[in-house]
C-alpha cells in the first residue's frame, strides 16, 4: 500500500507503482518512492477508460486523476479494488464486502499504458480548468486518504466507495460547487457531465472534444518512452487554468 510522508511543501509517497510491461500478464514489478513539492502543482487531468464494449460498455468505465507538476512527470492516483489471485472483479459482489479498497499512486507510463497498450481499453484524457490551488488542495485530500488506508483497510462498493463517488467527494470537500448528477454512478458518461458543468474546454462541440481526447493512438505510439506523459498530451485541447 503507498503511504505519504507529509514534511511541508515536501512529500515523500512511498509505494508508487511503476511496472515494465511486456504483455498484459508479463511484467516487471517495481514500486518507487517518489518526492513531490506541492508548490509545484499546477494543474488537474481526468482519465476515463472504457474496459467493455456495447451499451453497458458506454455508461460503466474507470475514472482516475493525474496531478500535475511544473517540475515533474504527472503523478496518477487510481482508486481501485485490491483482487486477490484468482479472483476477478464483480460489481454485484461489491455490494457484499468483497473486495478491498486501493488507492494505486503511479507513473502514467504504468496506469494508463498498459490500458492502453495491453488491456487495449479505450482510454480518454480530459485537461480541466482546475486552478493550482485547488488541485494542491485536492492532492492533500487524497494523500490524508492513502495514509488512513495504509493505516485502517476498507472494502470497496461499488455505490458508496468507488472511483469517481470518492473523486466527486473529494472535490466537494476540495470546494467543487455543484449538485449531484446520475452521470457520476454511470461514469462512462461523466466527461459529458465535465463538459456541461464548464470543467473542460467548451470551446469545441463535446462530440470533437471527445473525439480528440482519446490517446490510444498517441499512448502506443509513446509506449515505453520517457517523454510518455507529455507525448500522450501533445495534440489534447486545453482550457484556460
Amino acid at each position: 500500500m503507498p503511504r505519504a510522508i507529509i514534511d511541508g511543501d515536501r512529500v515523500r509517497i512511498t509505494g508508487v507503482r511503476n511496472f515494465d510491461y511486456r504483455s498484459r500478464n508479463d511484467f516487471t514489478v517495481r514500486h518507487e518512492e517518489r518526492e513531490i513539492l506541492l508548490s509545484h502543482v499546477t494543474g488537474l487531468d481526468f482519465y476515463v477508460s472504457y474496459f467493455s464494449q456495447g451499451l453497458i460498455g458506454r455508461v460503466v468505465g474507470h475514472t482516475f486523476l493525474s496531478f500535475v507538476f511544473d517540475n515533474a512527470p504527472p503523478l496518477s492516483i487510481s482508486i481501485e479494488t485490491r483482487p486477490e489471485v484468482g479472483e476477478g472483479f464483480d460489481p454485484l459482489a461489491s455490494l457484499f464486502k468483497q473486495f478491498e479498497l486501493i488507492y494505486v499512486v503511479g507513473d502514467e507510463r504504468d496506469l494508463v499504458g498498459v490500458r492502453t497498450n495491453h488491456r487495449q481499453e479505450a482510454v480518454y484524457l480530459y485537461r480541466l480548468n482546475t486552478s493550482a490551488e485547488n488541485a494542491r488542495r485536492l492532492l492533500m485530500i487524497y494523500l490524508a486518504r492513502i495514509n488512513e488506508l495504509a493505516d485502517r483497510p476498507e472494502f470497496y462498493h461499488l455505490l458508496s466507495n468507488s472511483c469517481t463517488i470518492n473523486i466527486v467527494r473529494y472535490a466537494n470537500a476540495a470546494g467543487r460547487a455543484g449538485r449531484f448528477d446520475i452521470r457520476h454512478f454511470l461514469n462512462g458518461l461523466v466527461d459529458s457531465y465535465l463538459y456541461h458543468s464548464g470543467r473542460v474546454d467548451t470551446t469545441l462541440p463535446f462530440e470533437e472534444l471527445r473525439s480528440r481526447s482519446l490517446i490510444n493512438g498517441a499512448a502506443q505510439a509513446a509506449d515505453g518512452a520517457p517523454d510518455f506523459s507529455a507525448r500522450i498530451r501533445a495534440a489534447l485541447p486545453t482550457p484556460a487554468r
